[in-house]
């Protein structure tokens, strides 16, 4: 039998490890998670300052179409992120001020959208976390069918219902749910790591301790030759 279009429900990041996940940069996790999960830079924050973190409750459409977006709004639970497989469409926008207020208003977390939005000045005076692939006045049309729950690709990455979803002003990422748990003592490791090495480099320790044996490595230098 094959599984429904909707899936109302399934695991999700705990609220604990979302608070703790959203101490970090979303580029620490890309970093400790070998450089995997970011979505394409197509979809950025709506304002520079807008931070994002909570688990993923997934939505594909057909471009330019929204319905599945309502519905998607009336089975979310708060601090859930929407996140839509929109087809990185520009040709109209997925939501504006109203869906936003209400997605604000039922306690989500934020939005992500591979697809554009609308009322971008209102929505920045809510202050509501918003990411998207950019503006478009043109409205949405309500007609097509799709899926909510299920795996999508959303910036070239696969995100599944329940995923932590992580975003500020240099992007999204999205961590596997499972996979949370252990990399967050490395999140706070990497942190620790770069201060440390920021503090080095103020005092005046600017070398890149691993340049040569990697220009080496490149074939750049010959073995025992350096810059």
């Amino acid at each position: 039998m094959s599984s429904p279009d909707i899936i109302k429900d399934f695991p999700r990041v705990s609220p604990e490890d979302v608070a703790q996940a959203s101490q970090y940069q979303p580029a620490i996790f890309s970093d400790i998670a070998g450089r995997r999960g970011a979505l394409h830079g197509r979809i950025q924050a709506l304002r520079p300052r807008m931070k994002v973190a909570g688990p993923a409750f997934t939505v594909e459409v057909r471009p330019g179409d929204n319905l599945m977006i309502h519905a998607a709004m009336s089975l979310a639970k708060p601090g859930d992120v929407l996140v839509v497989d929109g087809k990185g469409d520009q040709t109209s926008a997925l939501m504006g001020t109203i869906m936003m207020t209400a997605a604000r208003q039922l306690g989500l977390a934020g939005v992500i959208l591979d697809g554009a939005v609308r009322d971008s000045l209102e929505i920045d005076e809510m202050d509501f976390p918003v990411f998207s692939v950019g503006t478009n006045p043109n409205g949405p049309t309500k007609n097509n069918g799709g899926r909510i729950g299920h795996p999508i690709s959303c910036g070239g990455v696969t995100v599944r219902a329940g995923d932590l979803v992580i975003g500020d002003g240099d992007g999204v990422v999205v961590v596997e749910r499972e996979q949370l748990p252990g990399l967050l003592p490395l999140a706070a490791h990497k942190v620790q790591a770069e201060a440390k090495r920021i503090a080095a480099i103020k005092n005046g320790d600017t070398a890149a301790k691993w340049l040569t044996a990697s220009l080496v490595a490149a074939g750049v230098l010959r073995e025992g030759e350096v810059l």
